[in-house]
């Protein structure tokens, strides 16, 4: 825990990047009042605790967690053949410590969710919470952090493995929006140059982007067919991707459909092959979590198979037994949770950044028309001085919070669960943590929650349709 402790401890001197040199001094709290900044400093938070996280399933961290007492007890071995009880012990402590960890930042992040309700400008009290007094709310998500690694096991692993689920399967629609509305900014981004400059050269850049992403979907689904599937069976896999290529196809026609484009002349192929990505990413996902390993080959494998065709079919190695998970020596490396980790850190660093005017998810992340970042403000008081210094941030929140306190805190928490279920696997715990599986729910949650982000998709393009009295413009 020491490791834990320095690492979380120097982070509570970022913030004084952006302040001056007085928040050295005990007598000044560190602090920032950009909108933009805080928002960075609490995405670094998060993503410091992922870290921390993923250090907690390596090896080398096996000795030091065995010293937290009673963390190891009650003899962490399971039955299975060639692998060793000392690594197995590894492992499921790891697996543990991870819990412990999003727990601490959930149960901060949703306490914030709960503080920072219903605050409209930065003239409220709990703005300066908010947007300051970094040293102890590091030291609070610490304090926390330690505490919850001295909780004992039984009812609050599957409580908690159950609350995770949830939560990582709403931080996935937030994902969708997220890239909807990346899509969405990047199509109107090169729509204004296709204006201003040579329409010809953008157009032929925004058709050969929107063509990549779909060729690459098209491919991909050729790769689920021929490793997912086999002919004699693996028939949810083929249902989960026969129903979403069909969707996605569906999805595409209706977002160029003529009376979409004339409610939304913005919208088109651009994002929805955004979209059809990100679904089959979620079915892919999906699959890698069913129980039936001979279903369900690593992408490591699939890649060794492409790499020397002579080789064993990845979708016929060897049935490994679903009591516990395979090898989880590299565990770390594994390609699934790295390539759910960088979707992850773009949707967390787009939501800390993002400043579009005109946005699909402003009233979701926005309380406000607008959203300006640092670089925005010089023309309206970027230059102000503070006691004879000049300013490194600027408050531009007096008049209106640029976005919503309270969901953005609400994100970071549901962000904790879906970092905890995605470093795990999903793999669903014993009460004693003796045990991991994959088990099928995490299987319909997943490919559930791909549904639900079509939907959600497609609402977003008949709503103005349908709800002819409202402005989405």
């Amino acid at each position: 825990m020491g490791a834990v402790l320095g690492v979380f401890s120097l982070a509570s001197w970022v913030p004084c990047l952006c302040s001056g040199a007085s928040c050295l001094l005990c007598s000044c709290c560190p602090n920032t009042k950009n909108s933009t900044v805080t928002r960075l400093i609490y995405a670094f938070i998060l993503l410091l605790g992922t870290a921390v996280s993923c250090i907690m399933l390596t090896e080398g961290m096996e000795t030091q967690l065995k010293k937290i007492p009673g963390f190891c007890e009650g003899g962490f071995k399971i039955s299975v053949a060639d692998i060793k009880a000392d690594k197995d012990c590894d492992v499921l402590v790891g697996f543990k410590a991870v819990y412990r960890i999003n727990f601490a930042l959930a149960i901060f992040f949703f306490a914030f969710f709960l503080l920072m309700l219903k605050v409209k400008t930065s003239k409220d009290p709990r703005a300066a919470v908010h947007n300051g007094f970094w040293f102890f709310k590091i030291a609070a998500i610490v304090g926390i952090m330690v505490g919850s690694f001295y909780i004992p096991g039984g009812s609050f692993t599957s409580v908690w493995f159950a609350v995770g689920m949830v939560g990582a399967a709403f931080f996935i629609l937030i994902q969708l929006v997220l890239l909807v509305d990346f899509a969405h900014s990047w199509n109107e981004s090169w729509v204004s140059r296709m204006e201003e400059g040579n329409p010809r050269v953008w157009y032929a850049a925004l058709l050969s982007v929107t063509t990549f992403f779909y060729v690459m979907s098209i491919i991909v689904v050729g790769l689920f067919y021929t490793y997912y599937t086999k002919p004699d069976g693996c028939t949810e896999n083929k249902f989960f991707i026969s129903i979403n290529l069909i969707l996605c196809i569906v999805v595409s026609i209706i977002s160029i459909h003529p009376k979409i484009q004339e409610h939304q002349p913005r919208s088109g192929l651009l994002q929805s092959s955004v979209i059809t990505l990100y679904t089959l990413y979620l079915t892919w996902s999906a699959m890698t979590n069913e129980p039936d390993r001979s279903c369900n080959p690593t992408l490591l494998s699939i890649i060794t198979h492409i790499a020397s065709p002579t080789m064993t079919p990845a979708n016929s190695t060897v049935v490994v037994p679903t009591s516990a998970p395979p090898s989880k020596k590299a565990h770390f490396l594994d390609a699934e949770n790295l390539l759910g980790l960088a979707v992850f850190v773009f949707c967390l660093l787009y939501s800390s950044i993002r400043t579009s005017s005109n946005s699909q998810v402003n009233k979701l992340t926005l309380s406000g028309s607008d959203s300006v970042i640092l670089g925005d403000t010089n023309a309206s008081g970027a230059n102000d001085e503070e006691d004879g210094q000049p300013r490194r941030a600027v408050d531009n929140e007096k008049e209106g919070v640029q976005y919503s306190y309270s969901f953005f805190h609400l994100m970071l928490c549901l962000a904790s669960l879906y970092i905890m279920m995605t470093l795990t696997s999903w793999y669903s715990p014993d009460a004693k943590f003796q045990n991991v599986t994959s088990k099928w729910p995490a299987v319909w949650v997943k490919i559930t929650s791909s549904w639900v982000c079509l939907l959600l998709y497609v609402w977003t393009l008949v709503a103005p349709l349908v709800l002819t009295s409202r402005d989405f413009s």
